[in-house]
């Protein structure tokens, strides 16, 4: 396997030309590859700038879990931390949890965000929503967003073997919650992710003078199918965020 180092977007592109299949740390692909057979073409965004920056408003897609601090939210950096085990996020990138992996532990974190992502394409580079990256799971490049004003995650702790943990992501936003509400108009706006099993569940509102009002509204999105164990782990971070508001 010949494995391709770009340090440039066009040289990137020049290797998806010629059907270089994109690895991260390898962690989720090594092994199909012992058992299927390795490509004769991989390639690696470690070297490439774009794919490599840590911010307050942007994460590259090459970037390890293990070197995400506090230059990010830390709705993101408390999500990379509970990702595997230290020796896992010494190898795992952001790239390959998002596109790579069932269980995607920072897509609820990038949710609440409201994360757009820059993808490469042969054609060329272009922004397009998370629904779109889970779904078709092109080359990401990074993920950028507006800094929230406040931020809260929490997984449950689970056992070995067991069905995946119960994640809830929340953040607080200036204006309509960038993108929580029609309509747009000053205020706050508060979005809300949970990752159930393999599924992951999105809700935003605008919040108001009553915390149960902004709660009910919540209920009334995707959200409301969640099961009443759920919404015990949801309802006391959503109104602790909505408290940092006043």
């Amino acid at each position: 396997m010949l494995l391709r180092l770009p340090t440039s977007v066009s040289e990137a592109q020049e290797c998806l030309a010629e059907g270089a299949v994109p690895v991260g740390g390898a962690t989720l692909v090594w092994a199909t590859w012992q058992r299927e057979g390795f490509p004769e073409l991989a390639m690696s965004l470690r070297e490439l700038p774009q794919a490599n920056v840590i911010g307050a408003e942007r994460l590259g897609a090459a970037v390890l879990l293990g070197q995400i601090d506090g230059r990010v939210p830390d709705v993101l950096r408390r999500a990379a931390g509970t990702v595997g085990t230290g020796a896992v996020r010494r190898a795992a990138t952001v790239g390959g949890n998002l596109v790579g992996s069932a269980l995607r532990c920072l897509l609820p974190a990038a949710l609440v965000l409201d994360a757009r992502a820059t993808v490469l394409e042969s054609d060329g580079v272009r922004e397009t929503d998370l629904a779109e990256v889970v779904a078709k799971r092109p080359l990401l490049l990074n993920l950028h967003w507006s800094a929230p004003l406040a931020c809260a995650y929490r997984k449950l702790p689970a056992d070995a073997g067991a069905p995946p943990p119960l994640v809830v992501a929340s953040a607080l936003h200036a204006g309509d919650g960038a993108g929580a509400g029609e309509g747009g108009g000053a205020g706050y706006g508060v979005r809300v992710a949970v990752r159930d099993g393999y599924e992951v569940f999105e809700g935003a509102a605008v919040t108001g003078a009553d915390p149960e009002e902004t709660l009910e509204s919540l209920r009334a999105t995707a959200l409301g199918d969640l099961p009443a164990a759920a919404w015990r782990v949801v309802r006391p971070q959503v109104l602790d965020l909505l408290a940092r508001e006043r």
